[in-house]
């Protein structure tokens, strides 16, 4: 499939998931909401194992937070050009250390530590690696979009009135503090790796939208990926997700669920300078999720499943993906 086409079906999922959504006649009371700044964490390959592991946004509330995130993600490899060769069963545990901090203004940085636990099951031969992934921090300013005051309006407290629309802009590096094998680029799925062994910056830009009835994170991000010192080279990535919410206060509580939309395309691996076959593609992913906020707490939770994949030629199958997490605003 081709890149215009992804965009083609993306641009598609998002139409039909926010046409959806804002039929809904619940109220989305800014009051009990502080809208959060979309937080996107790394995801190298197509196992997200290799650089902290992503599910897509961070949480939808507050915007100062530190938590704990775990991921689950599952996976099949076909080791052969054949529809009867033998397969392998792989299940990536990610835990993660996470947070989100406001550092002047209206500007914050976002911050991750994984610890991988990766099996894989072939033959009847079982793998297992684990060890810390790679840590990332991203730096991000916040634009936030005022109303437009009426020539006839005067303003005596001279303070501008929010428009619920803000853009995010975001630079980040992750840093290879994570374990890299070169015996297992062999595999047939090369995401499976405790680190990439290699410095990559990220580009980002995001949009956040909080209005009557729905709220709207949008993220897009590309993925300069490094040379690591054994010469090989994930493929650059580009990343895009968008969720639709909106809230069912109750008194200290708030619930919100959400749907979403994300993917990724993924350009060819690289070793000792040339490319290596099958090793691109790209993924489409539904979401379904939820959030709850009670005080300073908050828990979320979400499901994961692909709308359209092509990975490594076809040879690699992602299942299904679930993720956990449990803040504390700050």
């Amino acid at each position: 499939m081709s890149v215009f086409q992804s965009f083609k079906i993306v641009g598609t999922s998002l139409l039909l998931l926010i046409s959806g959504i804002s039929l809904a006649n619940t109220n989305l009371h800014k009051d009990h909401l502080h809208y959060n700044e979309p937080t996107k964490v790394f995801c190298d390959i197509c196992s997200c194992a290799t650089s902290s592991g992503s599910t897509g946004f961070g949480t939808l509330s507050n915007s100062n937070f530190f938590g704990v995130r775990y991921m689950y993600q599952n996976f099949e490899s076909r080791n052969g050009i054949f529809e009867n060769s033998p397969t392998s069963e792989e299940h990536f545990n990610t835990f993660q250390l996470w947070a989100q901090i406001s550092v002047y203004k209206n500007f914050y940085v976002t911050a991750n530590l994984p610890y991988q636990d990766l099996n894989k099951d072939f033959n009847g031969v079982s793998e297992n690696l684990s060890g810390f992934g790679d840590a990332s921090v991203i730096g991000w300013y916040k634009h936030v979009f005022y109303k437009k005051e009426e020539s006839d309006e005067v303003n005596f407290s001279e303070e501008k009135t929010p428009s619920g629309h803000s853009l995010q802009f975001g630079l980040g590096i992750k840093v290879p503090t994570g374990k890299f094998e070169q015996r297992l680029t062999e595999s047939v799925n090369p995401g499976f790796q405790v680190g990439t062994g290699s410095v990559d910056t990220v580009l980002s830009l995001g949009h956040n939208y909080g209005g009557d009835k729905i709220g709207v994170n949008t993220l897009l991000s590309y993925y300069a990926k490094g040379e690591n010192k054994n010469e090989y080279q994930f493929g650059n990535q580009f990343s895009y997700s968008s969720r639709v919410f909106t809230v069912f206060p109750k008194e200290n509580v708030n619930v919100m669920p959400f749907l979403g939309v994300s993917g990724d395309i993924y350009n060819e691996i690289k070793q000792y300078g040339e490319k290596i076959a099958n090793s691109n593609g790209n993924i489409v992913n539904g979401t379904l999720g939820l959030e709850v906020i009670y005080e300073k707490f908050i828990f979320g939770s979400n499901y994961t499943l692909p709308i359209y994949q092509d990975l490594f030629g076809g040879n690699v199958e992602s299942k299904q993906r679930f993720s956990v997490y449990l803040n504390i605003a700050i």
